[in-house]
């Protein structure tokens, strides 16, 4: 995966997964007394804070024209308010990291929004990893419904993580032309999380909630980490890791992260593996590495190139076979 000699890469690809994988038990430690409107609109509204603040010190800041903030807009709404109240109010229902776990899914609705929206035949690799991850998802959605009892509401938190994994997916096809509309993705990014925040905020504001946060340590390191790590560390580290080995390999940083969350889960929140989930988390994990994997297309075309060939070398010994007695009579 890595090429270059280097440690640079897989440096870089450490610090994606990590910070990614910690962010799941980051957002359980944001529940409580504070509503998660407020909790996000916080963590947007620091990263936000920090990205201007990355862009000026830089000189890479860039004026977006007026009509390219409905591109701003949208993108704040699919990828920086919608999606994270989903998974925050997943997580008031289910451990962070089966929630991780259902998230690992959005490749596969990536798959059928290109299809849908714009006419993108999906590769046979996305087919059967879109598969396998819509059957993990069913087991742990079977799993949180065994365990539910009359007020869990585990099912729903199955039911909102995924609807947080679509709206993240909508967002990585509208980040396209909201990166061209902007000039670039950090200015995209910069002005799509200040949307969001403001979204946040008239939220807050509609609903009659508080502006103040949860002001205990467990609480505001969470909060740290999220703005600082999880939203601007890490997406630049993956920015960075695109750009030197490619999406597709850069993409296995969700097929581990994950991982990560789950064992958090396990350690600190007594997550217990009942037979669905260990079903349905390894049937998930297996799609994303089938869809970034090499080509199924590619080995099928070898395989029936390979038994044609061994078919023509079979008929051509048996024609020899059959000629043998005659030339022999002669």
């Amino acid at each position: 995966m890595f090429r270059s000699k280097g440690l640079v890469n897989p440096l870089l690809f450490a610090s994606v997964v990590v910070a990614w994988g910690l962010t799941w038990y980051a957002i359980k430690l944001q529940l409580g007394p504070t509503p998660p409107e407020t909790s996000i609109f916080w963590r947007f509204f620091l990263a936000a804070a920090a990205m201007w603040a990355g862009l000026i010190a830089t000189g890479r800041l860039k004026r977006a024209p007026l009509r390219s903030h409905l591109w701003l807009l949208a993108l704040g709404i699919v990828l920086f308010s919608s999606n994270f109240l989903c998974f925050y109010n997943a997580e008031r229902f289910t451990p962070s990291g089966v929630v991780a776990v259902v998230f690992a899914v959005a490749p596969a609705f990536n798959v059928v929004n290109l299809w849908l929206l714009r006419g993108v035949r999906p590769s046979a690799n996305a087919i059967v990893g879109a598969i396998l991850g819509a059957l993990g998802v069913a087991c742990l959605f079977a799993d949180q419904l065994a365990a539910a009892t009359a007020a869990s509401g585990a099912p729903l938190g199955v039911a909102l993580a995924a609807a947080g994994a679509y709206c993240f997916s909508l967002g990585n096809l509208i980040s396209q032309p909201a990166t061209r509309a902007a000039g670039d993705l950090p200015n995209a990014i910069a002005r799509a999380m200040t949307w969001g925040t403001a979204i946040l905020a008239a939220a807050v504001a509609a609903r009659g909630l508080s502006f103040k946060p949860t002001l205990t340590p467990a609480y505001l390191g969470g909060l740290v980490y999220l703005a600082a790590i999880g939203s601007v560390f890490g997406f630049l580290a993956y920015l960075a890791l695109v750009a030197r080995i490619g999406p597709a390999r850069a993409a296995y940083t969700t097929v581990l992260s994950p991982v990560i969350a789950l064992a958090m889960s396990s350690l600190l929140e007594g997550y217990l593996w009942s037979r669905w989930a260990l079903v349905g988390a390894p049937l998930i994990l297996l799609g994303q590495v089938v869809m970034f994997g090499p080509p199924l297309e590619r080995a099928l075309l070898r395989r029936r190139r390979d038994g044609d060939g061994a078919a023509t070398l079979s008929e051509r010994t048996e024609a020899t076979r059959r000629r043998a007695p005659s030339s022999s009579r002669k």
